[in-house]
């Protein structure tokens, strides 16, 4: 089997994330990068093309396109490649708004490719395993889902391109929380409503919020709430689902830096029958996960749907217009931007 060649626009640390897996995986090769705003690491990477545009990278022979470049360009660039045949993987979040993204979906249905988002928190153990259970109904009806994603920020976090608006689109809640808002949507049916949304800039001279409260209901009553923060001193990821039998609870999740670690998966059932020592202690288990797969898994399921024909399962256009939906209607609600 030809491995399938691939192209990369932008190479900042998303970028490498990329082409490490792809790199390592037999089904494909990669063929060239572009970066605009930094240096390609020649000594790893001597043996690629070097492209001074994305134009450059466009006219190589690729069957396919990364795009991990700023969010501003990611509808472009999207279009361009489609429109050019390839296939394309792009990093969240898909767009700046939902009419930008609209038109990247008619696209994508004209030209029948392969899109995939970047959502790879779907990807992690700890997150495969939970939705095994909440798909086996162990627990019962979900009565509410509660998610906190936060980090610390980073000496020069005001300078970092995610916290101009022009090319990120938003702060925290569109850069973090995003994820949060897409696992909550994955566990349930989705369709929630935003109820209420108040975004801050308590601390960071910024462009964009450095942090995002919010309350949701769907249609079958499910409560969520969220908080999404870059003031959170010692980082943190926690999702609490609590059902009518019991509880499962996503607490820490492996990354690069481990900042987030460790990654565990917390299940209890109820206990209501000795009211003295057993309500509100239940014996938990406690899943412990040391391995991240989650790229390789990610580029494994964009590779089957490319050449196997497989429907992508995570990361689909509905996929990221449902999560950007989300995110522009708490815009919307909190008026933080008006």
């Amino acid at each position: 089997m030809i491995p399938l060649k691939i192209g990369i626009a932008g190479f900042g640390k998303m970028g490498q994330i990329r082409a490490d897996e792809i790199v390592k995986n037999s089904s494909t090769t990669l063929i060239a990068v572009f970066e605009q705003y930094g240096e390609v690491p020649s000594d790893k990477y001597k043996d690629i093309i070097h492209c001074t545009s994305y134009s450059e990278l466009l006219e190589q022979d690729l069957d396919a396109v990364f795009i991990c470049a700023f969010n501003d360009v990611a509808v472009s660039y999207t279009t361009q490649a489609l429109k050019r045949g390839l296939h394309v993987f792009c990093e969240k979040p898909p767009a700046h708004t939902v009419k930008e993204l609209q038109k990247v979906l008619e696209i994508e249905e004209e030209t029948n490719l392969v899109l995939k988002y970047g959502f790879n928190h779907r990807l992690h153990y700890s997150v495969i395993e939970a939705k095994r259970l909440i798909d086996a109904d162990v627990m019962g009806k979900l009565l509410w889902i509660r998610g906190v994603y936060g980090k610390a920020g980073s000496i020069d976090y005001e300078k970092n391109w995610r916290n101009y608006k022009k090319y990120s689109g938003g702060g925290i809640l569109l850069d973090q929380g995003i994820h949060m808002l897409d696992l909550m949507c994955y566990f349930t049916n989705g369709d929630f409503e935003v109820l209420n949304a108040k975004l801050t800039n308590s601390f960071w001279d910024i462009e964009v919020e450095d942090n995002a409260f919010i309350t949701m209901q769907n249609k079958d009553e499910v409560i969520a709430t969220m908080h999404s923060s870059a003031t959170q001193w010692k980082h943190k990821f926690l999702l609490e689902m609590e059902f009518e039998n019991g509880y499962i609870n996503l607490d820490g999740i492996l990354s690069n830096s481990r900042s987030y670690a460790p990654e565990t998966l917390v299940t209890a059932k109820r206990e209501f029958e000795d009211i003295t020592y057993a309500m509100g202690k239940p014996k938990e288990t406690t899943t412990w996960f040391e391995n991240d797969d989650s790229w390789k898994l990610e580029l494994d399921e964009f590779i089957d749907a490319i050449l196997e024909g497989k429907k992508v399962q995570n990361g689909t256009s509905e996929d990221g217009l449902r999560a950007l939906s989300l995110v522009e209607d708490i815009y919307k609600k909190s008026k933080f931007y008006e």
